[in-house]
């Protein structure tokens, strides 16, 4: 048939040398042959089980029958091309196709609304109708999924007003022969996956809103690595007069072997469960020799076996008690029971982020693997990290020799894996938060980053640390989470029982949650697993609490006092300008030698040297530890850096933050001086700690609020010592409760700030939602991003 040749003579990707004359073309089958082998090889070799077993779960045929759906998508995702928007962008090319009769007007290239007849719209209608058409397929039903699946793989799902100009538009979208044409491309993409009989079996499926965005997250890495010049060249040609080439099955066997060999992507990673021996699987896996399993990582694990089916995990534990590797630990253990191929440990800053990586890395040196695995770091300035940067391999689409196999190495930072999108595609990424956070905003290829997420298991560090706003889409990103099946642990050593309770609620709204306190350390849990409480060591460590004036004269007679025999103080400010100016007066006192300061204004490459040399000074080690030396820092040293002070001095912060510096000091055991020979904390930051109420500086306010500051200062004004880690749960649940605090003088102040908490509680909620993507729904079509 003559449309048929036209089909075959479109161009997908064009090249022109320096003078801009055509010298090559790929035509149109060929890319979707193309694009159709390479999503069988990702579905072969590379998307997860956990997020293949969502899919196969809507199909009548199970899992089974996902590759051959994601095939057929990827040989039809094109076929929006056959239309005169698209091919009158190129000159010769619309020429060239006038001579196979297809009708062309010169004048649709300055049509106003050519741009926005774009091919994956047209592609959306030509499938819907066709599917409908020969199968009978419901528009509102399978045949209006496949098609949104279609049209969204250009990372925008399309609204109907988009979809009734396509129609109001046959000039540009293409009728007669144009429809023929796709008609023939859909009929076609069909034999090649299975035939008609095959095909008919989807009649009553029924997609859900999560299958259609992972479907859509294959299709658009086959486009794009079928895109891709140097792994599928374009065929070349001295004109676009040259004759017809047909695809062959078998030329087309060879290039997709070819460009997915080059492409060197690793197998996925097939997660191993833990042996019955916890402690000897520890020992290896941090290279702790003797050392056994402290109780919360056994917690954490047992909890992991006892799920029903994998879900959420949440591990509330002292500083210092090993949560992290309990969340190792207990991803290892779900990932085998779940089919997850990687691990997304996400963290609140770039510091917490860096200083995670290599512990990461670590352990993923010593992870069951049958090769090497892909490992990133993800967030803006992780070029600057020389642990990653050192795994980066230069990748090329040319021959790679042996001593280049990524199969020889542990880990490796894929470069084709790089960049905004694609990052979180690795099998193990180490990120700030936001790039969980991202599944949640309304955004382009927003599809990618659900199938990065959905299959691995995900932990989340320092899960208390989030607002109002945040939490927003920390909550709609757990109802996805939830709804592809995949396994969640969150961290934290501090977490008020109402929002344990909206956690496991997201995740999973069935699991029975209660409004008591259940006790403190925690693991809770999705499903229908009893909480575990886990019992304390039978003395707390008592920190004594000072109250101080809040002036410089003050702080450097303390540490003078406090620090006459030597040892190392941590001096953390609610700001950055408070930090600076503390740092000046204090290196005039003591000597710059012997003074640190560290915030989050300084540059990347600043941030990451200060964190690599606290942690030299003042981490486990302790070889490098100086005899007296001053840090004087913002809140960049409260969260996930294993530091460890003698002596602290704290602005005034909400009380779970107030406790989460305390971790910091005498964290790891060690010889102090006899000053500091007891935990000790001198708490500032309040003008004068006699009024009634107290004031805090307003730019604390303006950063906490002044609810929570009264409600912490109410806590700890009469207070003289603060027992770890016994005291962390009973301050938690009082300061984030109900009950009042604080003596009757301070109460008209404190319900004033509680209702502006409230007030802007729900305005952080509703501008929240006006970015935020919708629930998971279980049917309909995909539709705009705005209606997921």
């Amino acid at each position: 048939m003559r449309s048929l040749d036209a089909i075959v003579a479109l161009w997908g990707k064009s090249a022109r040398d320096e003078s801009g004359r055509c010298v090559g073309w790929l035509p149109l089958f060929q890319h979707l042959d193309d694009a159709e082998g390479v999503a069988g090889r990702l579905v072969d070799e590379w998307v997860s089980p956990l997020a293949l077993s969502c899919i196969g779960n809507d199909l009548p045929g199970g899992v089974n029958e996902v590759r051959q759906l994601a095939c057929w998508l990827a040989a039809v995702h094109d076929c929006g091309k056959c239309s005169p928007a698209f091919v009158v962008q190129v000159p010769e090319l619309a020429e060239y196709l006038r001579g196979f009769g297809l009708s062309l007007s010169r004048r649709l290239a300055d049509d106003p609304h050519r741009s926005s007849v774009k091919h994956a719209l047209v592609g959306h209608r030509a499938v819907r109708d066709w599917l409908k058409a020969q199968y009978g397929f419901a528009p509102r039903g399978i045949g209006g999924q496949l098609a949104s699946i279609v049209g969204s793989h250009h990372g925008v799902t399309p609204d109907d007003s988009a979809l009734s100009l396509v129609g109001s538009r046959p000039d540009l979208a293409g009728d007669g022969d144009w429809a023929t044409t796709r008609e023939a491309v859909l009929a076609r993409a069909t034999e090649r996956c299975g035939g008609a009989a095959v095909f008919a079996r989807f009649a009553t499926t029924r997609l859900s809103v999560a299958s259609q965005v992972l479907l859509t997250g294959i299709v658009i890495l086959a486009d794009w690595i079928a895109s891709n010049q140097e792994l599928f060249p374009l065929l070349v040609a001295p004109s676009p007069d040259a004759p017809i080439i047909r695809p062959d099955d078998a030329v087309t066997a060879q290039r997709v072997e070819r460009g997915w060999r080059q492409l060197q992507l690793p197998a996925r990673w097939r997660a191993v469960a833990l042996d019955s021996d916890l402690d000897a699987e520890f020992q290896f896996r941090f290279d702790r020799a003797g050392a056994r399993a402290r109780p919360v990582q056994a917690a954490a694990v047992a909890v992991a076996r006892a799920q029903r089916t994998p879900g959420l995990v949440i591990v509330e534990a002292p500083m210092g008690s090993g949560k992290t590797e309990a969340g190792l630990l207990a991803a290892e253990e779900l990932a085998a029971r779940s089919g997850a191929s990687g691990v997304f440990v996400a963290l609140p800053t770039q510091a917490t982020t860096d200083a995670m990586f290599g512990r990461v890395l670590a352990w993923l040196d010593r992870l069951p693997r049958e090769g090497a695995v892909t490992l990133n770091l993800v967030h803006g300035k992780a070029h600057l990290n020389d642990e990653f940067r050192g795994l980066v391999p230069e990748w090329k689409a040319a021959g790679i020799g042996q001593d280049d196999d990524p199969s020889c190495q542990a880990a490796i930072a894929h470069s084709w894996l790089r960049g905004r999108k694609k990052s979180a595609l690795a099998s193990f990424v180490v990120g700030t938060i936001d790039q969980v956070l991202f599944c949640g905003l309304k955004s382009r290829h927003l599809m990618l980053r659900h199938l990065a997420m959905a299959g691995k298991v995900v932990i989340i560090d320092e899960v208390h640390a989030y607002d109002v706003y945040m939490s927003q889409y920390l909550d709609r990103v757990l109802q996805w989470l939830g709804a592809y099946g995949v396994p969640v642990v969150l961290l934290s050593a501090t977490l008020p029982d109402r929002r344990r309770a909206e956690l496991l609620r997201a995740y999973d709204p069935e699991t029975p949650v209660t409004d008591e306190h259940p006790g403190y350390p925690l693991i809770s849990s999705s499903g229908c697993v009893a909480p575990m409480i886990l019992a304390l060591q039978e003395e707390a460590n008592p920190v004594t609490v000072d109250r101080l004036p809040d002036d410089a004269d003050t702080l450097v007679a303390y540490l003078r006092t406090h620090l006459a025999d030597g040892g190392c103080a941590a001096v953390v400010r609610n700001t950055v300008t408070r930090v600076q100016e503390t740092a000046n007066r204090l290196i005039e006192e003591f000597g710059s030698d012997a003074v640190t300061v560290t915030h989050s204004r300084f540059l990347a490459c600043e941030r990451a040297s200060l964190d690599r040399s606290l942690l030299t000074r003042f981490g486990p080690d302790g070889s490098r530890r100086p005899r007296l030396h001053i840090v004087v820092a913002s809140q960049v040293i409260e969260q996930s850096l294993d530091v460890d002070f003698d002596l602290m001095i704290s602005d005034l912060a909400p009380v779970d933050l107030v406790l989460q510096r305390l971790g910091r000091l005498h964290r790891h055991q060690r010889t102090r001086p006899g000053p500091v020979r007891v935990a000790r904390c001198a708490l500032v930051g309040v003008e004068d700690w006699s009024a009634d109420p107290v004031t805090t500086p307003s730019a604390a306010r303006r950063i906490y609020g002044e609810h929570q500051l009264l409600r912490a200062a109410a806590l700890l004004r009469d207070r003289d010592t603060i027992g770890l880690p016994h005291d962390i749960a009973p301050l938690v649940q009082t300061a984030y409760g109900a009950g009042r605090l604080g003596p009757d003088s301070w109460q008209p102040t404190m319900a004033t700030a509680a209702a502006t908490a409230e007030r802007l509680a729900v305005e952080r909620t509703a501008k929240a939602g006006d970015y935020l993507v919708g629930p998971p729904g279980k049917a309909g079509s995909l539709g705009p991003v705005s209606k997921w």
